[in-house]
């Protein structure tokens, strides 16, 4: 019978179907982090339970830690709560910890795909909805809750409801200046920010096919922000070349085994999907949203939608989404001033984000009046940035490099937007105080945000290159 690549990882960990209900599925990879840990951790001590299989747990500080002076102690008091709290909390259950001044600490997203802990066909779940990041691997990953992380803790299983499937197919060739982040800011503002609600995603297609591993978990990273449960994409030579010799995944002949395993991670030509959505590469533009949810995006020389084209039912919503974001209908986004830029994210912060802001400003300046802060995903990113000299071409043209964690993605830490300023952001969210209380948010690519920086407003990063 043909199977959906999601079919087939699925159907191979169901431990146990519930007849009118829910699956009992197997859980290969646990991520935790400090934010939704600690109430799960509290659920295990009064019921007298032990972390089931704690080696399938990893776990790292990433939300609340500062991004400037990691090595000492953490300001905010909740934060330092809550950090302080996982690292007891996993000392005391036997987990792998990578903590603030560990060379393997980052963002939960970005440190499993690096060290190898990503891989192919597995289910991999973290109490954080951007865990669809590591579909990008031909893997079922999804977020889950807080009680959720306290059932997986404690049987390494989970209760699921098998979704809808959906293949969004992506070919043709790119246009210059559009990268993976206008893929799916694109798709998102074609099916809307509920579009997807319902289903797991697969992305395929040329486009999709000839994108590197940092640039498709881009794409899975934001599956969510369609309303889908997750997003994933088969694994091929891409990925195994990726994921070759890295510290967690297999070595030697049980490398030989995995990869021939994982070369059976596709779905099948007559594979039948709920839904299917085809896109033509070329009419991608460079991207950017203006309002508070993702699914309100634009190409950059495009103009925010005018009253009349919005459905009546929509126009309350819509009125106060521009009113938030101190933009009217029918204006052109591109020449809007902006105030900061924010490199870095789950989403965008891994070291060829980093690479490609770094081609572009290279012996250029920052605009005066905007604050510039490049956040590496990790403690390897950073390194890597340092080693390749990215950190001098950052420092020459005013940019800030700083320290690995969520930072500006979401106001959990000490760097927030003000209120009222406008930033153009690399993260996947723009909902209203999102980076801080009444800040004002452009989500958009490392390319079309490092063009803002320089010039100081929206501008189509295909003049400048």
């Amino acid at each position: 019978m043909a199977k959906t690549l999601f079919e087939k990882i699925w159907d191979k960990h169901v431990v146990k179907e519930i007849p009118d209900g829910p699956s009992v599925l197997y859980i290969d990879r646990h991520f935790i982090h400090e934010v939704t840990s600690p109430q799960a951790f509290k659920g295990l001590e009064k019921r007298g339970l032990q972390v089931f299989r704690p080696k399938q747990v990893v776990a790292t500080a990433d939300h609340n830690v500062p991004t400037l002076n990691q090595h000492l102690p953490i300001k905010e008091e909740l934060s330092r709560i809550q950090v302080q709290t996982l690292t007891e909390n996993c000392k005391k259950f036997g987990i792998d910890l990578y903590g603030l001044g560990h060379p393997y600490q980052g963002i939960v997203h970005v440190i499993g795909p690096e060290l190898g802990v990503t891989q192919p066909g597995m289910t991999m779940v973290c109490g954080d909805s951007h865990t669809s990041t590591h579909g990008a691997f031909g893997a079922i990953a999804f977020g889950i809750g807080t009680s959720e992380v306290e059932m997986v803790l404690a049987t390494q299983c989970l209760m699921q409801s098998k979704p809808k499937l959906m293949r969004i197919n992506v070919d043709g060739e790119l246009k210059t200046g559009v990268v993976s982040k206008d893929i799916i800011l694109y798709i998102i503002a074609q099916i809307s920010a509920s579009g997807a609600t319902g289903y797991f995603v697969e992305y395929a297609g040329s486009a999709i096919r000839s994108l590197s591993m940092e640039a498709r978990m881009t794409i899975c990273n934001m599956s969510i922000e369609m309303g889908a449960r997750g997003g994933m994409i088969a694994p091929d030579d891409i990925t195994f070349d990726y994921m070759k010799g890295r510290t967690f995944a297999p070595q030697g002949e049980a490398w030989d085994k995995a990869v021939a395993y994982w070369r059976t991670l596709y779905s099948d030509a007559d594979a039948k999907f709920d839904k299917e959505i085809n896109i033509a590469a070329a009419a991608i533009e460079p991207m950017i949203t203006y309002g508070t949810n993702p699914g309100m995006g634009i190409g950059v020389t495009g103009h925010i939608p005018a009253l009349s084209e919005i459905e009546e039912k929509e126009k309350p919503s819509y009125e106060k989404s521009l009113h938030y974001m101190g933009l009217e209908p029918g204006a052109n986004i591109k020449g809007k001033k902006i105030d900061y830029v924010f490199i870095g994210s789950c989403t965008n912060s891994r070291i060829e984000d980093l690479r490609m802001v770094a081609s572009f400003v290279k012996g250029k300046k920052k605009a005066a009046g905007v604050e510039v802060w490049i956040v590496p995903g990790s403690k390897q990113v950073e390194q890597q940035a340092i080693q390749e000299g990215i950190d001098k071409v950052f420092a020459e043209a005013g940019f800030m490099l700083r320290q690995p964690g969520c930072s500006a993605c979401l106001g959990m830490n000490e760097d927030k937007i003000p209120a009222g300023k406008y930033c153009i952001s690399t993260s996947n969210r723009n909902f209203e105080g999102r980076q801080g209380p009444n800040a004002r948010t452009f989500l958009a690519s490392p390319l079309t945000a490092a063009a803002a920086a320089v010039t100081g407003e929206v501008t189509d990063i295909r003049e400048l290159i």
